[in-house]
Parts: structure tokens; C-alpha cells; sequence
């Protein structure tokens, strides 16, 4: 072909309809976006924040006042302190505990195995207060364990050491499933050449393993004593609600109900909402980022 021929020659051109997707499937699927989006929204709004904004709204109408008068109530000060104190020492124990659960859940393959790892799962489908009912008949004054434990000074039932077990109950797999997907995550070279090196599998686990699950304990730890904090169903059944012994927040705040005292109520569930509210802050915070410079790295 000559060059004049190239010259005048016509280059099709694409048609402007191709290029990109029609704008009314473009305008559906943003639509369908801020749908979703809208739903998501409404249903948190309704079920979480409007709730919670009411609570706030009643305990603070006349500022610290309900808040001041719901401190100089007859052992509010007690159950403060022994709602904290529990609530710290379950994390604490099921921290160790459920992290050791899960340890043995990813690392070991044995008999039993799927059943251990569905019972992890019971305190979710069992209602708390048939928790507190099933503690009562192991350990209350008449049944052969609580029997024997009395009859060597130790009291579970109305005691502290109810209210121990009962938070433990109900928040170990908190724990458990929150360390155990990132101990799925890790490389196992690492501890196999720690091994082959001569290293114990405790100096693997103190070196190599508890860095790395570090954020997913801690972060488990902190959704445990949040949801300490809040725990009534199976405290009530077990504690009690001995006036400064065994009274724990949210029976406080169950009483001061019953009272017609509702200010006051709502101005102890406005302080208890705002620690748990802060933990989950700093939980999140944990386990997306990580803690020290691995983290720092990563972001």
C-alpha cells in the first residue's frame, strides 16, 4: 500500500458506548452500595447506639447528681470494687488458661479433639442463668462436690469464689477464639528451626510463639473484663447479693431498679458502659495492629 493510501486511509475509531459501564448499572450498583451501607447503619443505630444514648440521657439528666446519689447508696462502693476485682482476675486467669486451650487446640491432633473444641463453645449457647443454676448443683451446700469443699472450709456458693467461677465460665472463649486463629496463622519453620537449634519448646513458645499471639492474648484478656463487667445472670444465681460480700455492679443496678431509683440505675449501667466501651477501643486497637515494633512496622 502506498503512502498517500495510508494517509487518507480511515482509522475506525472505538464507539464511546464501550468504553466503560452503561451509567444506569453504574448508578444501580452504587445504589446497592449505599443500601447495604444505610441497613448496616439503621440496624447498629437502633439496636446499639440509640439504646445506649438513652441510658447515657437518663443517668446524666441533672448532671453527677443521679451518679452522686447512686454512690451513697448502701454498698455501692463495695460493688464497684468487687465487680472490678473479679472481673480483672478472670482475665487474667483465662488469659493463661485460654490461651493454653488453644495452644492445644492448633498445635496437637488427638482423640477427642472436636469435642473439646465444641465444648469451648457451650457458655455461648447456654443461657447465664442456667450457668449460675448448673454451678449450684456441682458446688452448692448439698451436692457431694460443694458437700466435700464445705467440709474443708472452702464455700463456693454465696461466696466470691462463685462469682470467680461463673465469669469464668462465661468469657473463656473469648480467649480461646480470639488467639487461636492467629496461632493458625503462624509459619511453623520458625519454631522448627528454633528446635532443630537445641532450643526446650518452652524457650520456643517464650521466644517465638508468645510474640507473635502477644496482641490476640491481650486483646482476649480485655474483652473478658469487659464482658466481666457486665455479667448478671449467672452471678446472680451463685453470689447471693450479699450486701457488701458478694454484691456485684449489675445486681446493684438490678436493685436500685427494683427500688424505682432508675437515675441511679442508669447513671452506674452510664459508668460500667463507658469502661467496657473504652476496653473494646483498645481491643480493636490491638488486634488489628499488633503490638510493638512488629506493629510498627506493619503500618
Amino acid at each position: 500500500m502506498s503512502t498517500e493510501a495510508l494517509d487518507h486511509a480511515t482509522v475506525p475509531r472505538p464507539k464511546t458506548s464501550g468504553a466503560g459501564p452503561p451509567a444506569s448499572r453504574t448508578a444501580r450498583a452504587a445504589a446497592g452500595r449505599w443500601g447495604l451501607r444505610s441497613i448496616a447503619l439503621l440496624y447498629l443505630g437502633l439496636m446499639i447506639a440509640l439504646p445506649a444514648v438513652a441510658v447515657i440521657q437518663r443517668g446524666f439528666t441533672g448532671g453527677f447528681a443521679s451518679l452522686h446519689d447512686a454512690l451513697a447508696e448502701p454498698g455501692a462502693h463495695s460493688a464497684l470494687i468487687l465487680t472490678f476485682v473479679m472481673a480483672a482476675i478472670t482475665a487474667v486467669i483465662n488469659a493463661i488458661l485460654g490461651t493454653t486451650v488453644a495452644y492445644v487446640l492448633v498445635r496437637y491432633r488427638f482423640p477427642g479433639r472436636a469435642i473439646l473444641s465444641t465444648f469451648v463453645d457451650i457458655p455461648f449457647a447456654i443461657p447465664t442463668l442456667v450457668t449460675g443454676v448448673m454451678l449450684v448443683a456441682l458446688y452448692g451446700p448439698n451436692s457431694p462436690v460443694g458437700g466435700f469443699l464445705v467440709d474443708h472450709g472452702i464455700h463456693v456458693i454465696f461466696a466470691r469464689l462463685g462469682i470467680l467461677f461463673a465469669l469464668l465460665f462465661v468469657t473463656l472463649p473469648l480467649v480461646v477464639r480470639t488467639v487461636q486463629p492467629v496461632l493458625l496463622e503462624l509459619d511453623l519453620a520458625e519454631e522448627e528451626a528454633a528446635r532443630v537449634l537445641g532450643a526446650t519448646r518452652w524457650t520456643t513458645f517464650r521466644r517465638i510463639v508468645l510474640p507473635a499471639i502477644l496482641p490476640g492474648v491481650t486483646g482476649g484478656g480485655l474483652l473478658t473484663f469487659a464482658r466481666a463487667l457486665g455479667e448478671f445472670g449467672s452471678v446472680v444465681v451463685v453470689s447471693g447479693n450479699l450486701l457488701n460480700k458478694t454484691l456485684t455492679a449489675p445486681v446493684f443496678i438490678n436493685q436500685l431498679i427494683g427500688g424505682f431509683k432508675a437515675n441511679e440505675a442508669a447513671a452506674i449501667a452510664t459508668l460500667l458502659f463507658t469502661v467496657s466501651f473504652a476496653v473494646v477501643l483498645i481491643t480493636e486497637r490491638l488486634t488489628h495492629r499488633g503490638l510493638g515494633p512488629r506493629a510498627g512496622a506493619e503500618t
